[in-house]
C-alpha cells in the first residue's frame, strides 16, 4: 500500500486522494493499486453513493511516473498483471457516479481518468493533455473509442498525436468537463455537485449509468489498448522516447520506425 492514495468517507461521498504533490502526482504502480482498492470499495460499499477525485498540490495528475514505467518496460511479464489494469477494470465496472476536481496539469491517464467521471470540474487555467505519442506509446482506458466519443475524431486524434494540451475553458467547450471555475474555486464546486448527486436516488443513478456505459465492451477495449500500449512500451521507439524525457531533449524517431 502506499501513502501517496489517501481517502476519506463522508456524507455518502468517498473521496479519493492524489496525495504526491512533490512530484506533481505521478502515478505509480502501488498508487494504481491504492486506487484499484478504493474504486472497488466504492463499487461494493453501500455506504458510499459518489466517487470523488481530488488531488493536493498545483497538479492533479502528471500522469504515470516516468521511471517507474521505465522499470517495468525493463521486465518481462504481461502488462494486463500490472496494478494499473486493476483500476482500469474497477473503472469499467463502477456504476455509481464519480466526480473529478481537476486542477493544474492533468496528463496521460490524468486526463484519460476524467473521460469515465460522470461529472468534472475544472479550473479555468487547467491544462488536460494525452501525450502518449510522444512517448511513443498508445492510448489506455478505453480512450480511444471514449474520446473521439466526446471530442469527434479530428479533435481527439489531435490531442493524442500531438500531445498539446486543453485549457479548462476549452474543455468545457468541448465536453469533456462540466464547469470551468477560479482554481481556488475547484473543490468545492466539485463536492457541492458530489453532495447533489448523493442526495438522489441511488439505484435509479445506478441503472441510468449502466445503460449509459457498456462496461463489458470497455473491459474489453482497454485489454486490446494494454496489448498495443505493452508493445509500445518494449519498442525501440519509446526506449528513445524515455532516454529523451530523462534526458530533457526530444526525442528524435527518425532512425527508427
Amino acid at each position: 500500500m502506499t501513502d501517496h492514495i489517501r481517502t476519506d468517507l463522508s456524507d455518502g461521498i468517498l473521496s479519493v486522494i492524489f496525495a504526491r504533490p512533490d512530484k506533481k502526482n505521478a502515478i505509480t504502480q502501488a498508487m494504481y493499486a491504492a486506487l484499484a482498492e478504493a474504486t472497488q470499495r466504492a463499487q461494493s460499499d453501500d455506504a458510499v453513493r459518489v466517487l470523488l477525485f481530488r488531488a493536493e498540490g498545483d497538479s492533479f495528475s502528471a500522469g504515470n511516473d516516468i521511471a517507474d514505467f521505465i522499470a517495468i518496460g525493463s521486465q518481462a511479464g504481461e502488462p494486463l498483471d500490472m496494478p494499473v489494469f486493476q483500476f482500469l477494470k474497477a473503472l469499467a465496472d463502477l456504476d455509481k457516479p464519480a466526480v473529478a476536481a481537476v486542477r493544474g496539469r492533468a496528463v496521460g491517464i490524468g486526463l484519460t481518468l476524467l473521460l469515465h467521471c460522470d461529472m468534472v470540474v475544472v479550473a479555468e487555467d487547467a491544462l488536460l493533455s494525452a501525450p502518449f505519442i510522444n512517448l511513443a506509446l498508445a492510448p489506455e482506458a478505453a480512450s480511444s473509442l471514449l474520446l473521439p466519443q466526446v471530442l469527434g475524431h479530428q479533435r481527439a486524434f489531435e490531442i493524442f498525436a500531438l500531445g498539446e494540451p486543453v485549457d479548462g475553458r476549452t474543455a468545457v467547450a468541448w465536453g469533456l468537463a462540466n464547469r470551468a471555475v477560479a482554481s481556488e474555486q475547484v473543490e468545492a464546486t466539485a463536492l457541492e455537485l458530489a453532495g447533489r448527486l448523493a442526495a438522489r436516488a441511488p439505484n435509479s443513478l445506478r441503472k441510468t449509468k449502466r445503460l449509459m456505459r457498456d462496461a463489458e465492451h470497455l473491459w474489453a477495449l482497454m485489454q486490446r489498448e494494454g496489448e498495443a500500449f505493452g508493445s509500445q512500451m518494449k519498442s525501440p521507439e519509446a526506449m528513445e522516447a524515455f532516454m529523451a524525457f530523462s534526458q530533457k531533449r526530444a526525442p528524435d524517431f527518425s532512425k527508427v520506425g
